[in-house]
């Protein structure tokens, strides 16, 4: 198994965030479980989408970027028969799965704080319309009171952080039912939204 460049630089640069990382794929996993057929939107090179993947039918990864995505086709999918890669940038439309179905879940982490705000009901509107009636999407992102402790480079890329109040309103639009979390290192609690370093909407049902 070969590590893309992106994994490589974060274990090298910090392992104990690459551990911190790992573990938000942990969760999404419990989340899904029930879920047969799995789409991730912003996949980077394929390796924490193995998590996820391990007990499903079938995992698609999607990535805009097209080096992410032919380091995962080379190095990833081969090992894993129920894993694909696809090069998509998710504002562009939906997508569906292998059968040509919706997929049954779909999960998202670290994606949409790069997205600008007058774009992102593109990213929620599509990632609804790629799920079945009753699909779970799990949505991840940093907290928007995190980021007075983020380096520079984060925050300039970090143009769409919400606190736990505001992600949780903005799925509603999208999903019948949002369950939120936060996340400090790698423990997920239901405490005070603000004082969260990392914020989960579990999205029930789209709308």
């Amino acid at each position: 198994m070969v590590l893309g460049p992106v994994a490589t630089s974060s274990f090298m640069g910090d392992p104990k965030r690459f551990a911190f990382s790992f573990s938000r794929y942990k969760f999404v996993n419990r989340m899904l479980e029930t879920a047969g057929s799995v789409v991730e939107i912003g996949c980077q090179e394929g390796l924490g989408g193995m998590v996820v993947a391990h007990a499903r039918r079938e995992y698609l990864g999607l990535d805009f970027f097209r080096e992410h995505i032919e380091h995962a086709l080379a190095h990833v999918a081969p090992h894993k028969p129920n894993m694909d890669f696809r090069g998509h940038d998710i504002l562009d439309g939906p997508v569906v799965d292998s059968r040509g179905e919706a997929f049954d879940g779909a999960f998202s982490l670290d994606v949409v704080e790069h997205i600008s705000p007058d774009q992102e009901h593109l990213y929620y509107r599509h990632i609804a319309e790629s799920l079945r009636p009753g699909g779970i999407a799990v949505i991840g992102t940093p907290s928007l009171e995190s980021q007075v402790h983020a380096s520079e480079a984060s925050r300039i890329g970090h143009i769409n952080c919400k606190s736990g109040p505001d992600l949780a309103e903005t799925c509603r639009a999208y999903f019948k039912t949002v369950l939120s979390f936060g996340m400090n290192d790698e423990v997920v609690h239901t405490g005070f939204p603000a004082m969260s370093h990392y914020l989960f909407a579990v999205c029930i049902d789209p709308r």
